[in-house]
């Protein structure tokens, strides 16, 4: 099974549908993470305001941080590797790294109508 990481920057909330304003890019990532762990992968998603020691303890995040201090951040992991820092994955990087089709990722489809399809 597929692990996703999401190392997010001190931010209020992750779904980006807080505060003043609706931030677009934390909704495209709070999606694309929902119909990946909707479909079989495992998601796990931390904030640097509210998991600061899981920050601390992955060594890859903390050499990222101690390197390139929050300008690291948001850090994307699968399957143990660092594939992203400084933005949030694009659908075509998510399918690529997950081996999931990109159109599961850019339909505008719910949760329970995601259809999942592992390439090989």
């Amino acid at each position: 099974m597929k692990k996703v990481e999401v190392y997010d920057p001190a931010i209020c909330c992750s779904t980006g549908v807080c505060g003043p304003s609706v931030d677009p890019a934390l909704t495209k990532v709070a999606k694309q993470l929902a119909v990946l762990e909707a479909n079989g992968l495992k998601v796990e998603r931390y904030n640097l305001s509210n998991d600061t020691q899981v920050f601390v303890e992955n060594e890859k995040v903390s050499a990222h941080l101690q390197k390139e201090g929050e300008l690291a951040l948001p850090l994307t992991i699968v399957d143990g590797e660092v594939k992203k820092t400084k933005a949030y994955p694009t659908e075509s990087e998510f399918a690529e790294w997950c081996g999931v089709e990109e159109s599961l990722l850019t339909e505008n489809k719910t949760k329970a109508d995601a259809r999942f399809t592992i390439l090989d």
